[in-house]
């Protein structure tokens, strides 16, 4: 029966980074010191939107519309380096971080599944946001968040089995 499940198909969805952990992206975006850390050390890290496919550019717009509501709010609670980005304009960007490292497999009976009656998906790994904020090319605040431990399980049944589409297919259009 081991056997069997093996022939289960299973999925992986990564972003292709350095990364392996989500340990690893934190202590990458805790090593940033707010007014010194330098847009040319990050890269240097492989914290770069030419180089990371999980690093997106976001313009002074972009960083406007995140960060707007605690402005208009409460300004003067916002921290020095969200406040000193909003008010330089144009000279005001920022990173977005998003990786993910998933990893999805199917586990339960071989026969259930093949024949469409119970399928059981296990989903494991974890995700990881950031936002960088730079004000020419020093970075003013660096900010993470995510899920470190995912471990999820879906079941779809299906009383049917293969006939439980075949509803869909009947049916007048």
């Amino acid at each position: 029966m081991a056997s069997c499940q093996s022939l289960l198909p299973d999925a992986r969805d990564d972003t292709l980074v350095t990364w392996k952990t989500f340990d690893d992206a934190r202590d990458a975006i805790e090593r940033i010191e707010p007014f010194k850390t330098t847009r040319a050390e990050l890269a240097a890290q492989g914290i770069d939107p030419l180089h990371n496919p999980s690093v997106t550019l976001l313009a002074y717009p972009d960083i406007v519309q995140r960060f707007s509501a605690g402005a208009a709010a409460q300004p003067e609670q916002l921290d020095p380096g969200v406040l000193r980005c909003l008010t330089s304009g144009k000279t005001c960007t920022g990173y977005a971080i998003a990786v993910r490292r998933i990893k999805r497999e199917r586990t339960g009976n071989f026969w259930l599944d093949s024949f469409n009656f119970r399928r059981e998906v296990t989903s494991t790994g974890w995700t990881f946001t950031a936002t960088i904020l730079f004000v020419d090319d020093q970075a003013v605040f660096a900010v993470y968040g995510g899920q470190p431990a995912m471990n999820e399980r879906q079941v779809t049944r299906n009383p049917l089995g293969p006939l439980q589409a075949w509803g869909d297919l009947v049916r007048p259009r």
